[in-house]
């Protein structure tokens, strides 16, 4: 695809302003390998200039979402001998996740995960990192980690963020696993379907809903969220004034309002068909 890395793990396609990126290791229940970690992070840095997408779909193939990391990676680096003064390939490999899912979390695009399957491990890691997601009745959520000897070291503190560091120790440290249902009780997802059917039309309203919102706007938003928690309040609160000022003074602000006044959808929420072009144009 024109712009876009060439992947070997993941399939890409661009829909109009929407990436659709598909997690393609169907033999392995899409487990998360080392390459498919460096093509996610070549992906998302790639398009976060890219002004014609504003929001990526991440959804896995072959009815499962990700079955965490891949057992052959970790048994490579098992093997790896290291050198006195060398980086132990499994900090290596762990880290080069944890950068990664970070870089997504991030992201000025909006990021929506559609759940199937097996969500483990690195890709529960993933879900949390979602601006919105929606699961299917098949999707089956775990921290399996400590079950296994090791710990959830790179996505534990996005998985806090995400529920709370009550039901986060619960599901680390239980090794739990659990449905959708229980899933979005939590706020891991936010809605539930209950079919295919039901699932798709669910990611169509959102991709809807988000045409309609700025993309200037609203990757200002979603910085300004991830600041929440992190900087001293009162100087958050005069840097999201500066940039109120910034955003009503400027083109988006300006155009939302004229388009208020005279009762019509704004430029950004043009469907293709509006603007006298085929779909996908």
């Amino acid at each position: 695809m024109e712009n876009l890395p060439q992947c070997e793990t993941l399939l890409l396609e661009k829909q109009g302003p929407t990436l659709f990126l598909t997690i393609n290791r169907p033999d392995a229940r899409n487990a998360m390998s080392l390459e498919m970690v460096a093509e996610l992070s070549a992906v998302f840095s790639q398009i976060e200039t890219d002004t014609s997408i504003r929001a990526v779909v991440i959804r896995g193939s072959d009815g499962h979402f990700c079955a965490g990391g891949d057992i052959r990676d970790m048994a490579a680096a098992h093997s790896q001998k290291t050198a006195e003064g060398e980086t132990d390939p499994f900090y290596r490999l762990n880290r080069a996740f944890g950068q990664m899912i970070q870089q997504v979390n991030e992201s000025s695009k909006v990021v929506v995960a559609v759940i199937e399957g097996a969500v483990m491990g690195g890709g529960f890691g993933l879900a949390c990192v979602s601006d919105i997601a929606i699961a299917g009745p098949t999707a089956k959520f775990g921290m399996p980690e400590t079950t296994l000897g090791v710990i959830p070291a790179q996505i534990a503190p996005f998985v806090v963020q995400r529920i709370g560091l009550t039901q986060a120790r619960r599901l680390a440290l239980l090794g739990l696993r659990i449905d959708s249902r229980e899933a979005c009780d939590l706020g891991i997802i936010h809605q539930v379907a209950s079919s295919d059917e039901e699932l798709e039309r669910m990611l169509g309203r959102i991709l809807t809903r988000i045409r309609h919102c700025a993309p200037n706007a609203t990757a200002e938003t979603k910085a300004l969220l991830l600041r929440v928690g992190n900087e001293n309040l009162g100087e958050l609160l005069d840097s999201a004034a500066e940039k109120f000022a910034r955003a009503i003074r400027g083109g988006e602000g300006s155009e939302g309002t004229m388009a208020f006044m005279q009762k019509r959808p704004p430029s950004w929420a043009e469907t293709d068909v509006e603007k006298g072009k085929k779909p996908g144009e």
